[in-house]
């Protein structure tokens, strides 16, 4: 995939691009990843797609100075400019999100249904609420705490060493959290990109809604051995638009987004 950035008021956003299909495909990548972890799908799609994806604020080689926050409103606005660079005439697109793209994918699926013309989601996050992320993103008394304990994270880090001995946190939760919080920058990252992203709220009762209105087709992927998010929820979501909606579980972790699992990605953007 090639490499390109357009300007959005005073950040620069970077993004690739690739094929030369009929349709165009929208990547949006998870939390601490960039483009880079789509560019395997151009080996398979690119006969079928033109495929564009962006670094999100605060990843990759985007340089975001809008401080701490980005809308859908802001994303969109990114997203038109990038069809109007690469001459991109079609009047809808598809999305495909992995974990926090996924949230960011629902969010632009319900303010822009009439521009979507399928949805497919990998792990994604925004089908449930998670108390700590609501709680550091959308309470300010949350956040404050959350910015006091990424610059000083040592009770944290006592609570959940604490909490790993008496084997009350998940194995597999405690080493995803302990990556982020044992680095300084890996923290300022943390409170960064959470903050920045905290305006990307789906509302599922009105999605459900759009996603029949518009016919949506929505592909949900995830993991059979994910812990971080759990195919339960896609399950609970998908009720009442099974017609439009299909859940996948593949033999994988979290990382649902990896060229072993192509196959089953491909097959739901064909």
């Amino acid at each position: 995939m090639q490499s390109a950035f357009i300007t959005f008021n005073s950040s620069r956003i970077h993004y690739s691009y690739a094929g030369h299909g009929p349709k165009m495909l929208l990547c949006l990548h998870g939390y601490g990843e960039s483009e880079e972890n789509f560019h395997f799908l151009d080996l398979y799609l690119e006969k079928d797609y033109q495929l564009i994806a962006i670094d999100l604020p605060f990843h990759g080689k985007t340089k975001w100075k809008e401080g701490l926050q980005c809308t859908v409103s802001d994303l969109i606005t990114i997203i038109n400019t990038i069809r109007i660079e690469r001459s991109i005439t079609a009047s809808s697109y598809t999305l495909i999100g992995f974990s926090m793209g996924g949230r960011l994918a629902l969010s632009l699926l319900q303010e822009t249904p009439d521009s979507i013309e399928k949805v497919v989601l990998l792990a994604p996050d925004g089908l449930s609420v998670n108390f700590w992320y609501w709680l550091s993103t959308q309470t300010l008394i949350g956040n404050r705490l959350f910015r006091l304990t990424m610059l000083h994270a040592g009770w944290f880090k006592m609570l959940l060493n604490i909490g790993n001995t008496l084997k009350i946190v998940n194995p597999s939760v405690y080493k995803f959290t302990k990556h982020y919080i044992d680095d300084k920058q890996v923290r300022s990252d943390l409170y960064a990109r959470w903050t920045c992203m905290r305006k990307f709220k789906p509302e599922l009762t009105i999605i459900k809604t759009m996603i029949v209105r518009y016919h949506i087709p929505v592909t949900l992927i995830y993991g059979e051995y994910d812990k971080i998010i759990r195919y339960e929820h896609g399950e609970k979501f998908r009720y009442g638009i099974e017609p439009f909606c299909t859940l996948q579980v593949i033999a994988s972790g979290h990382q649902v987004l990896h060229e072993k699992n192509v196959a089953a990605i491909a097959n739901a953007l064909h």
